[in-house]
């Protein structure tokens, strides 16, 4: 059972006279659940129901949770989602919307994952977020769609929180031949786990996230992610908030669609012409939305930031 849509591919206008390259746009915003974690989320849902699985449990800053809620109500199982206290209210509600229950448990995603892992009721299954290949299977159908509806890339430009929509997103350009195509992994300044990690060579987890871009709020990155820079040209790249931010408010005027700073910081690279992506051609952006935005929240994160 497939629960994520086709979701278009657009050549956009504005962003291509940003970057002064043509710029295609997956619009994975467009999912139900509000953000492309439906793709690997609802694949491992569906999956681990199938095999018997009627109660599920994840630890989410909010898209992950909700991906988790839509698949439990669409499938018929119980969800639990425990969220760090960082969780918008927005989120709150959109889970309770859902059916799902909500448990909040510590101030970030990795005390709320230990907290589930604690608390996991016998009759239920763990859904990890972004760490399982079933999930990262899902996320490469995004790449094979985009494949079939549009011209090759000369490069990708992924968000990167804990590295799922990574590991999905290259697995995807393997499996349509884009091999030698560039990846540009973008973080927020205060969440960059995974530039953190290729330093290292492996994953470390980072002190704390600072970042109010909280959906890429995993302190620590998936092993795969690191290994596949291995075998993979991938750029580490670290944005601001106040960019992350600015660049949802100038999308939202381009394409009347709201999306969260986690989405923002990859948009940014576009508007802000970041240096690896200028000259490459056609730039592939995995618009990875977020539900957990709405106009008075991204009035807010531009006060604070100074984006306004």
């Amino acid at each position: 059972m497939s629960l994520a849509h086709a979701t278009p591919l657009l050549r956009s206008v504005p962003l291509g006279a940003a970057l002064g390259e043509p710029v295609l746009l997956k619009m994975e915003a467009l999912q139900p659940s509000g953000s492309f974690k439906l793709r690997g989320l609802g694949r491992l849902c569906a999956s681990r129901v199938a095999g018997g699985a009627r109660r599920l449990v994840c630890a989410s800053g909010g898209n992950a949770g909700l991906a988790v809620a839509y698949a439990g109500r669409r499938l018929g199982a119980a969800v639990r989602v425990v969220v760090p206290a960082t969780t918008s209210a927005r989120s709150h509600e959109l889970l309770l919307a859902e059916g799902a229950e909500v448990v909040v448990r510590g101030d970030d995603w990795l005390a709320a994952h230990r907290a589930a892992l604690a608390e996991l009721p016998e009759d239920a299954t763990y859904i990890h977020p972004f760490d399982d290949p079933e999930i990262w299977t899902g996320h490469a159908d995004i790449v094979v769609e985009a494949a079939a509806q549009g011209e090759r890339p000369g490069a990708v430009v992924v968000a990167v929180g804990g590295a799922g929509l990574l590991c999905g997103v290259l697995q995807g350009m393997h499996a349509v031949g884009w091999t030698d195509v560039p990846v540009l992994a973008v973080e927020t300044e205060g969440a960059a786990s995974y530039a953190a990690a290729l330093a290292a060579g492996a994953p470390v987890t980072i002190p704390a996230i600072t970042s109010l871009a909280t959906t890429l709020g995993a302190r620590a990155v998936a092993a795969e992610a690191v290994a596949w820079s291995r075998r993979h040209e991938i750029i580490p790249w670290t944005v601001s908030d106040r960019a992350a931010v600015q660049a949802c408010l100038r999308f939202a005027d381009d394409h009347r669609v709201l999306v969260e700073p986690a989405c923002g910081a990859g948009l940014s690279v576009i508007y802000d012409r970041a240096p690896p992506i200028v000259g490459r051609g056609p730039v592939l952006v995995i618009v990875c939305g977020g539900a957990g935005v709405s106009l008075a929240l991204l009035r807010a994160w531009a006060e604070h930031t100074g984006a306004c």
